[in-house]
């Protein structure tokens, strides 16, 4: 006797719904790139701090050279640059973090507020069922009476 729900836009969404799983993907991946370039961060700093430690000779075979040093503070200039861009690569998996995660919102929002459209017309299509076997249910009932008056 009731007909069964059928929400129109429920096609739509699914399409939202699916787009919020993609977005929470992204959300993911960039979560996950964001924590390794903060590792690749830290190592560099790590390094970085190492190579700054002041020089003590291995061998007491004689002084440090020129050419040592020069070198060795090539090779820190090196490490601080590298330093430098992993913190720069940081930064903007900062921003596309940032971005995913609005896009994550965004996306939520609309597949909630489909999910909440869907919600009232069930609700409203079963009121409505509700009120159609409740006129249904009086009006056997009033059948019944005029019978029963009838047969009296």
């Amino acid at each position: 006797m009731e007909t069964p729900f059928r929400f129109g836009l429920e096609r739509v969404r699914e399409i939202r719904a699916h787009d919020e799983e993609q977005a929470k993907e992204q959300f993911a991946n960039s979560l996950s790139q964001r924590v390794r370039g903060e590792a690749m961060l830290r190592a560099a700093e790590a390094t970085l701090a190492d190579a700054q430690r002041p020089v003590v000779p291995v061998s007491f075979d004689g002084p440090v050279t020129g050419d040592a040093l020069v070198a060795r503070q090539a090779w820190v200039e090196r490490l601080e640059r590298t330093r430098d861009d992993a913190a720069v690569t940081l930064q903007g998996l900062d921003a596309e973090l940032q971005r995913s995660r609005t896009s994550l919102t965004d996306a939520s929002r609309n597949r909630e507020v489909l999910d909440q459209l869907k919600r009232r017309h069930r609700e409203k299509h079963q009121r409505e069922c509700e009120r159609r076997e409740s006129a249904a249910l009086d009006e056997m009932a009033l059948n019944v009476h005029v019978r029963r008056r009838g047969v009296l």
